[in-house]
């Protein structure tokens, strides 16, 4: 088991350990602004970068693994655990987005659907302690934002003279590990949706607390509140945090199909919709650039 911070040299060591098992994901300019596409990961979002930090820096017993998640990160915990050759149980609520249910089942996991996401948390926990599987949290442990970082270590390197990033917030994991990444290297924009807006409202209370949940992106951006090791970490690093509409996500989605061909799942393009939308204006010759975090979705008219 590797022990480590969250900070440039623990981001340092967890590139370091899942290099052979992800993606350095291309950037694009789309007129002016560059985006990552990280939606091209293995298991098609981020959340594989945490997944095997996760796997690869803590011991993992014959029990396997656990993992409650909106989709995303159940679908990076069993692609990991498959790759790695351990046993993963699932838990995600119902509506989560059949592909990423898909793929989940796919990676040869044990797949439990439940009401909602809280349930979820719940009965991973449950069977955490039943069966001593270690617990894959999706956002609110060292390793899972120190994976997440690895993409903030490798934009900087891509792309070394963007001013601003934005990142959708769910939980957390990815904006904290960017900005511990970045350091104020680069103006970190928290991108939220209206429906679930948890480090908006953690910030206005000054700590974690409940949010809604719900809106076009909930199977990614909808946690109950952002993580509480996520939280002072963020709030050193991410400037403010932009709040977007359902219809600003979906026509982000469209945008990004019909100008670049770029199929987004609603959470992957949540941050490029504070750009369209006008949530974000940058200023006169800053450069933006924004994370599309993943692509599990069949949501996309190809006709056009």
């Amino acid at each position: 088991m590797v022990t480590m911070d969250v900070d440039r040299d623990g981001i340092a060591v967890a590139a370091e350990h899942i290099a052979p098992y992800v993606r350095r994901t291309p950037v694009v300019d789309l007129g002016g602004v560059t985006v990552k596409l990280e939606l091209l990961q293995f298991a098609g979002s981020f959340k594989t970068r945490g997944a095997f930090a996760n796997l690869l820096m803590r011991d993992v017993p014959a029990a396997g693994v656990v993992a409650a998640s909106g989709g995303n990160h159940g679908a990076a915990v069993a692609y990991a655990a498959r790759t790695l050759g351990h046993t993963a149980k699932i838990f995600v609520p119902g509506y989560s987005s059949p592909a990423k249910i898909r793929r989940i089942r796919d990676s040869g996991a044990d797949l439990v659907l439940l009401d909602d996401i809280g349930q979820a948390f719940a009965a991973a926990e449950a069977w955490e302690a039943e069966t001593g599987a270690i617990l894959v949290h999706p956002f609110d442990r060292a390793e899972t934002m120190c994976g997440a970082g690895t993409l903030g270590m490798e934009m900087q390197a891509q792309v070394p003279d963007l001013d601003t990033i934005l990142v959708a917030v769910g939980g957390g994991g990815l904006i904290a590990g960017v900005g511990a990444w970045y350091q104020g290297a680069a103006r970190i924009i928290g991108v939220e949706p209206e429906a679930s807006p948890t480090l908006s409202r953690a910030f206005e209370a000054g700590e974690p607390v409940n949010s809604p949940t719900g809106g076009v992106a909930a199977d990614s951006l909808s946690p109950q509140r952002v993580g509480e090791s996520v939280y002072p970490i963020a709030r050193r690093w991410v400037e403010r945090v932009v709040l977007v509409t359902d219809d600003a996500i979906s026509a982000a989605q469209e945008h990004l199909w019909a100008h670049a061909r770029i199929v987004a799942e609603p959470g992957g393009a949540a941050a490029y919709s504070a750009i369209l939308s006008r949530r974000y204006v940058p200023a006169p010759g800053e450069h933006v650039g924004v994370v599309i975090s993943g692509g599990n979705t069949v949501a996309v008219d190809f006709t056009r």
